[in-house]
């Protein structure tokens, strides 16, 4: 199985599975000399860890990182930085049942047809227990990134929305959901109570917001910034749909109304609006990168539903074990991880051509 690493001069391998007795990433192309301890990766893991409330599974995951490699004296080394947390609380018995069979809205049946065998306990490599090495190799790059600001919210449960003129960022941690607008958090809690409580799921829409990134970041053509931006978030668990700036919303907008106008400000090129959502001809304009992405409801519900089995036989199936009622709660700091992974990738390939392009977007004043 190929295709286990991300990025290129800062790349990401991750290894390991859902059951497995650890998992764990490789960082290979951080710079030397830049402060990391595993104080500096905790944090980020504890906002995704499972277990912190009734609304997401309850397995528990300590998700304790510890560094192996690439680190000495609390500084790194510039070689490979290994991470690796250890699975304390599996419960592979839960998946005997679903051994032989295929679950609806999961990669089983795709995982056997290519390559003929599937580790089922929770998924193995497909699970999204995986994510949590994508979080502390995002917890790197934000180290690498420096003024380089990554948020990002939960903005629609399942049909219901925020209202984004409450929008307010110190509300995502009064709240189980990550969500911005705290009217929108308690009508969200009373609707997943529901959903969770019927073993059924809902999805989920995430926002993706990085501050103070350089202008000059990404490639005209196969290197777009927004592209690649794209790629790692729908590579995250269950997401179909990623947009950039307004996205699909921009398909109903005129000419007038899209074109984000200039103004000079000294000589700082400064504008007026942000449909583009910070990325024009797949290069950063220093004005805040947006991006949103998808995620579907949960495939594993107590809801019987029909499929096959390895041997070709129609079955009802329905999913026990521990699982999120909406994956995209813990999907919010997978999606900051990925944005990071991608801007410090871009800023290494950036400093590289342009070792002196400046921080911001200005222009030489006669």
């Amino acid at each position: 199985m190929s295709h286990n690493s991300f990025g290129h001069l800062f790349r990401v391998t991750t290894w390991g599975e859902s059951h497995g007795p650890a998992i764990g990433c490789v960082v290979d192309g951080c710079p030397p000399r830049i402060p990391l301890t595993e104080a500096d990766i905790q944090p980020w893991l504890d906002k995704r860890r499972p277990g912190q409330s009734k609304f997401t599974t309850q397995r528990q995951e300590p998700d304790e990182v510890r560094i192996l490699s690439g680190v000495f004296e609390g500084m790194t080394t510039g070689t490979p930085i290994a991470l690796e947390i250890t699975n304390v609380d599996q419960r592979s018995k839960d998946y005997g049942a679903i051994a032989q069979q295929f679950r609806p809205g999961h990669a089983d049946l795709t995982y056997e047809l290519k390559y003929g065998t599937r580790d089922y306990r929770g998924g193995g490599r497909s699970s999204a227990r995986e994510t949590a090495m994508r979080v502390a190799a995002g917890a790197v790059a934000r180290k690498l990134l420096g003024e380089v600001r990554i948020r990002a919210a939960l903005v629609q449960m399942g049909p219901h929305k925020i209202n984004r003129a409450q929008w307010d960022w110190a509300q995502i941690d009064e709240n189980p959901f990550f969500c911005p607008d705290s009217e929108a958090a308690a009508q969200w809690e009373e609707y997943l109570s529901t959903i969770r409580k019927s073993g059924s799921s809902c999805g989920a829409v995430i926002e993706v917001v990085a501050e103070n990134v350089p202008p000059g970041l990404g490639a005209p053509i196969y290197a777009k910034l927004d592209a690649d931006i794209a790629s790692a978030l729908m590579g995250i668990n269950a997401v179909k749909a990623v947009e950039i700036g307004d996205g699909f919303e921009a398909a109903s907008l005129t000419g007038e109304e899209n074109a984000d106008e200039m103004r000079m400000d000294g000589n700082r090129v400064v504008f007026g609006s942000n449909h583009a959502g910070g990325i024009l001809g797949g290069i950063s304009t220093g004005q805040p990168i947006v991006a949103r992405f998808a995620v579907k409801p949960t495939s594993s519900i107590l809801t019987p539903r029909l499929s096959v089995d390895r041997m070709g036989q129609e079955v009802e199936i329905l999913t026990k074990g521990r699982h999120d009622p909406c994956v995209g709660i813990r999907a919010v700091p997978v999606g900051e991880a990925m944005m990071a992974l991608v801007l410090a990738d871009h800023l290494l390939r950036h400093r590289a051509q342009n070792p002196d392009a400046p921080l911001q977007a200005t222009l030489p004043r006669n």
